[in-house]
């Protein structure tokens, strides 16, 4: 664990692993490493926004558990970018292939249910009205 935490932040360790791939390549996993970035940064702005600016739900506590949820996500999805960008980088560099990741799967699921909680509470809001 700690090994891989190391190569995060130590380039050397590996520029000296494998062969250097094709420059397109590792400019295309830098790429995508950056739209995860934004993609994290997106997520904690939007529990930071549902935390100040939406006032309390017909379900309680929901506000609060929907902001910590994507604040949650939002660093997740960085941690996981680097995580990624490594193993890509590393596989790339070893010819074999790329890591296969579930985390897009269980992201677009924790969203899907939060977009569900707040259709509910929606509804509810709706329905007292």
């Amino acid at each position: 664990m700690l090994a891989a935490l190391r190569k995060w932040f130590d380039p050397r360790e590996i520029r000296e692993t494998g062969t250097t791939p094709d420059y397109r390549f590792s400019l295309a996993n830098e790429r995508t490493f950056l739209a995860w970035i934004r993609t994290g940064l997106s997520l904690v702005a939007g529990g930071l926004a549902i935390a100040q600016f939406v006032p309390p739900l017909a379900i309680p506590h929901l506000r609060e558990v929907l902001a910590v949820g994507l604040l949650f996500l939002g660093g997740a999805c960085a941690l996981r970018a680097v995580d990624h960008w490594i193993r890509c980088e590393i596989a790339m560099r070893e010819g074999r292939p790329l890591p296969a990741s579930r985390f897009p799967a269980v992201l677009a699921l924790m969203v899907g249910v939060g977009v569900l909680l707040l259709f509910l509470s929606v509804l509810i809001q709706t329905g007292r009205s």
